[in-house]
């Protein structure tokens, strides 16, 4: 009976969970995410967040403390490095857990343990550029940016014996997109 068991075995013997957490947290810490089970993830949470707790305090008691726990040097140099200067400020709750459904063969939830302050493509303080749909040309038909870049590659050929060739390039850019949109509708008007 589990009576009065907080913490999840996974099935396994302590010293296959031990060396299993210590395997997770060291991917988690060298990758900065992993995928695993939903059980798995839970577990490694609470097992890694102590971790990183300590590595707020940069002393070599910590260092061995954790060391004791990772048994991987260069994920440990790593943590103390360059993940203990990102959560600095941060009370707790390092990692997030997002669920990606359940797995084919045993049906297990699966999910993405990762470190919050290192997610590159969530990013909730940028707002969404709100997207419009433009109409599409007919095939064969000219756009504003194949005839700008045709007319500017002209122009800055002739041009070519400038010494800056940026500004040549800005300053037929400017003349040429005006021109360019009318003739374009032009064309357009006399194809329909």
């Amino acid at each position: 009976m589990r009576h009065r068991n907080k913490t999840n075995s996974l099935g396994r013997t302590a010293s296959h969970k031990k060396a299993m957490l210590a395997n997770m947290a060291t991917s988690l810490v060298k990758h900065k995410r992993i995928k695993t089970t939903l059980a798995k993830a839970k577990v490694l949470r609470t097992y890694v967040e102590p971790l990183i707790t300590r590595c707020k305090n940069d002393t070599t008691h910590n260092r061995r403390v954790v060391f004791g726990y990772l048994q991987d040097k260069y994920a440990v140099s790593e943590l103390f490095r360059d993940v203990a200067p990102k959560i600095g400020d941060r009370p707790g709750g390092y990692t997030r857990i997002l669920k990606l459904g359940h797995r084919m063969g045993d049906n297990a939830e699966i999910c993405i343990v990762e470190l919050v302050d290192f997610n590159t493509t969530y990013k909730p303080n940028e707002k969404k550029k709100k997207t419009t749909r433009k109409r599409t040309r007919r095939a064969g038909s000219k756009t504003t940016e194949n005839v700008v870049e045709e007319k500017v590659e002209t122009v800055v050929e002739e041009k070519l014996d400038e010494t800056n060739v940026a500004e040549v390039v800005e300053e037929v850019v400017e003349e040429k997109v005006v021109d360019t949109n009318e003739e374009i509708k032009e064309e357009d008007k006399k194809e329909e």
